[in-house]
């Protein structure tokens, strides 16, 4: 399995510290509004990445954090005349509730900035003792003159950065880049005792500290949106080696950016969307199918072609997974062949290529039509056939990238409707074996208006709702 690793610019073949667990980390939202689609792009990868290491047999430790305490959550609270952490408590809980819509798995730990403030004075106090953190009356900066890997991610010099860059005017700091540890408290926002004194961390340390309380010093994978690069994760790195002495991240990885019709998405260009404006219009395995159908280090157009473009794709998995359903239950018939092994491989390998989903999605969908077209040409298949089929539709389109659920078509099927509708497809069945075209016709018609579509093929007549 290669993986593009964004601290070397390169493929690597991924080697777990300890296989088969991978410790995996990625940086989450920070909890004062709903999380926008761009985000969405991101937690929905990660996810898919995670889901093939396990589909591979590794046991994965998936770290999400939470950032509960920030410039922008004392903004909003103050705004809005909550507690901050009342404010983070209600997009905490919508941010959950948003991934689940989006059929994530749950990661292993939330860890929040504010339950960790042991651990993250401890990680300062590391650097101040080895010399790359200094207190200045309460402020405690990390400098960066110290690190001599400082910019090894982002491919940034530090002399460029010093003299190109508009830099905000601190005179406690001893070198203008340096960035902040520990932040002492002001009046009216949250603080949280310390040996420097009253304060709150910096956002960067955060991370650093509970990256480390749950996945240890050094760990296999860290993931965020390109726009991490610089500073986040470089100051990550930065902090956590220099406590430590020793190597952060194995495989750092980063998600390109999302692009609404061709432009930056932008409140004051009026095309910001969150993930749960999106996920009120189109259902979820159509946003999935839309984000793996572009690599995940390149960046993605959505518009609302686009969209309804997968949700189409999205309606041929869901209709072959009825036809799979259905001839399950067939008793007898006859054996076919069909290279299922091939499919397998193919999906491997796309994915084995640094987790190629736009390839791993192209080889499902001509599985469906390689099946369908079997089911067409052969008149009598046993069930055997369609076991084996809907087992690679599961393991692949269904675990590893989410994009079609067979527990939601059964709960379509068993709806309060359904007893209705299947009597309305046996009265057609057998206008048709009457050869009274005229009634069948109307059947189907009478249908199509409730918003129920009939789809006749071999094995029978299923149907969709739109």
């Amino acid at each position: 399995m290669l993986v593009y690793n964004t601290l070397t610019k390169k493929k690597e073949e991924f080697t777990p510290i300890n296989s088969p667990n991978v410790s995996m980390y990625v940086c989450g939202p920070t909890i004062y509004d709903y999380f926008h689609i761009g985000n969405g792009r991101t937690f929905v990868m990660s996810d898919i990445i995670r889901r093939y290491l396990e589909y591979k047999n590794y046991k994965v430790t998936f770290v999400m954090n939470l950032t509960d305490v920030d410039d922008k959550i004392i903004k909003k609270a103050n705004e809005e005349n909550l507690s901050t952490a009342e404010l983070t408590e209600r997009y905490e809980a919508a941010f959950k509730k948003d991934i689940a819509r989006f059929k994530m798995k749950p990661a292993d730990v939330y860890p929040k900035a504010t339950e960790h403030m042991k651990e993250i004075e401890e990680v300062i106090e590391k650097l101040e003792q080895n010399g790359f953190a200094y207190n200045v009356d309460g402020n405690v900066f990390y400098n960066i003159g110290k690190f001599k890997g400082y910019g090894k991610l982002s491919g940034k010099n530090i002399d460029d950065l010093e003299a190109g860059a508009r830099i905000e005017i601190n005179n406690e700091k001893q070198n203008p880049l340096d960035f902040s540890v520990w932040k002492k408290s002001k009046e009216g926002e949250p603080s949280w005792k310390s040996q420097w004194g009253q304060g709150r961390p910096g956002w960067h340390i955060e991370c650093s500290a509970m990256s480390m309380k749950h996945l240890g010093e050094t760990i296999d994978i860290h993931a965020g949106g390109n726009d991490l690069i610089f500073p986040h994760h470089e100051n990550e790195i930065a902090q956590s080696e220099a406590a430590t002495g020793k190597e952060f991240v194995r495989y750092w990885m980063h998600f390109g950016f999302l692009n609404i019709d061709k432009q930056k998405m932008s409140k004051s260009l009026g095309n910001f969307f969150t993930a749960r404006d999106i996920l009120d219009q189109y259902p979820a395995e159509a946003l999935r199918l839309l984000f793996v159908q572009s690599h995940y280090r390149s960046p993605i157009n959505f518009s609302r072609e686009l969209i309804e473009s997968a949700q189409k794709g999205t309606e041929k998995l869901d209709n072959l997974g009825r036809v799979l359903n259905d001839g399950i239950k067939k008793v007898g018939g006859i054996k076919v062949e069909f290279d299922f092994n091939k499919f397998y491989s193919l999906f491997s390998a796309a994915m084995d290529d640094d987790f190629n989903t736009s390839q791993a999605a192209a080889v499902i969908f001509d599985f469906v039509r390689e099946v369908n077209k079997t089911i067409a040409e052969n008149e009598d298949i046993n069930s055997d056939f369609f076991r084996k089929a809907k087992e690679f539709f599961q393991s692949t389109a269904e675990t590893v990238l989410g994009i079609i659920h067979f527990t939601d078509l059964e709960v379509k099927e068993s709806s309060n409707d359904s007893e209705w509708i299947l009597e309305q497809i046996e009265l057609r069945s057998k206008a048709k074996a009457e050869k009274n075209w005229q009634l069948a016709d109307e059947i189907r018609n009478s249908l199509a208006e409730k918003g129920v579509i009939l789809e006749d093929s071999k094995l029978g007549t299923t149907y969709k709702k739109k």
